[in-house]
């Protein structure tokens, strides 16, 4: 069984719109671990049917490196994103980790993806699943 990883920090609204189509996509076929840079976020993500989760700076560099996907929007590898609450030691645990990193381009920092599409959230999600994560999880990637 795979395990998969969703950070998200703020609000965490848009870690639990991955996890509940996580959960739709795979039901209980793969673990799915919540991991908040603050309280709040972990919370959201839990109700929104996380298996585990945990919370903070420690939990995600001692999370990343064990999983076999990583997903999130692409603050995650920035240091200093989401108003700082994604460490320079949460940015380098995610770059660093060995699982595939799947980042939808969201972010409200100063950065631009180029070539990226200015889809919806919820597409973006449908096309990271189907395209990216289905293949991971049933061995074809």
């Amino acid at each position: 069984m795979k395990t998969i990883c969703v950070i998200d920090g703020q609000g965490g609204g848009i870690g639990s719109g991955i996890i509940r189509k996580l959960q739709q996509a795979f039901d209980e076929s793969v673990v799915i671990i919540a991991l908040g840079t603050n309280a709040v976020a972990t919370a959201q993500m839990l109700k929104a049917r996380a298996n585990r989760g945990a919370t903070g700076e420690n939990a995600i560099r001692r999370t990343v490196p064990t999983v076999d996907v990583v997903i999130g929007s692409i603050s995650i590898v920035l240091a200093n994103a989401m108003m700082g609450e994604v460490s320079p030691a949460i940015a380098e645990a995610v770059a660093s980790s060995p699982a595939p990193k799947l980042l939808l381009p969201l972010c409200q920092e100063n950065v631009a993806v180029v070539g990226s599409s200015p889809l919806p959230l919820p597409k973006l999600v449908d096309e990271l699943i189907e395209t990216l994560l289905r293949p991971l999880i049933e061995g074809r990637g």
